[in-house]
């Protein structure tokens, strides 16, 4: 699944393409894909305008003159810019009609991905129940301190929580662990003071090198923007076989139904 490096990369590509384009006709083909009424969804959308775009965790925020459309590619979302004349490719479940002649496609293999339209004066604080985004001033240590206090789930579960901060996945999650010397496993209850500070800091830093890098495209995940990105190749545990530091095999651990990669060397009991 996109984490917040691919769907940022997503959202500034999207920026430099459909900016103050108008939207003139819109048709949904999997009504599946709209959180309420598709037919409602069309109708809405239709002369709407992109004027700014946002992220929010994992969701994708398109800014319009009267509304806000919410996008969440969930596995394999992707959104393609073609012109009407291309055909559709297998799995499209929505075409925007853009004023520049071009067309606003998004292409789901499975379907979880989803779409909704909110008010545009809508508290983006409290959307969807999601915690503070890892780049905020919120997300500190009397933060940190609070949202753990009586907690001995696994720091690996606590990162995965979008409630306690947004938009970390499994790739991420098992890289921040790794630059901290934690494993994937330790109970919030067993973190120091150091340590939760320590996750504050290389989620950051980690997070800001994987944007730079245009994301991770692993598997079956790409942009399908004419970005590729390269964090992959940076990546210190996940999916790796052994230890790009000390040389010892990776460990792979099940927590909460994800996989967990770590160093049994570098991240010590």
């Amino acid at each position: 699944m996109p984490e917040l490096p691919e769907v940022e990369t997503v959202l500034r590509t999207l920026e430099s393409r459909i900016k103050d384009k108008k939207i003139l006709a819109c048709r949904i083909i999997s009504r599946q894909i709209i959180n309420g009424d598709a037919e409602e969804f069309r109708k809405r959308i239709t002369g709407e305008t992109f004027r700014s775009f946002k992220r929010r965790g994992k969701y994708l925020l398109f800014i319009m003159d009267d509304l806000i459309m919410v996008s969440h590619l969930r596995m394999e979302g992707k959104y393609f810019i073609q012109k009407p004349e291309e055909p559709l490719i297998k799995h499209t479940h929505a075409v925007f009609c853009l004023d520049d002649g071009t067309e606003l496609r998004y292409n789901d293999t499975r379907r979880f991905g989803r779409m909704e339209l909110i008010p545009y004066d809508s508290d983006l604080r409290s959307f969807h129940d999601l915690g503070p985004e890892p780049f905020d001033e919120a997300f500190d240590l009397c933060y940190f301190n609070k949202y753990t206090a009586g907690r001995k789930t696994p720091v690996k579960s606590l990162l995965l929580d979008q409630e306690f901060v947004a938009g970390i996945g499994n790739i991420y999650a098992d890289e921040i662990l790794y630059a901290c010397g934690i494993r994937p496993g330790r109970s919030c209850g067993r973190l120091t003071q150091k340590n939760k500070q320590d996750i504050i800091d290389q989620t950051r830093r980690i997070l800001q090198e994987a944007i730079a890098a245009g994301g991770t495209t692993i598997r079956s995940y790409t942009s399908s923007l004419g970005v590729t990105g390269l964090f992959q190749l940076q990546c210190m545990v996940h999916s790796q076989k052994q230890c790009r530091i000390c040389g010892t095999d990776i460990k792979i651990r099940r927590i909460g139904g994800r996989s967990s990669y770590y160093c049994p060397l570098c991240q010590r009991k």
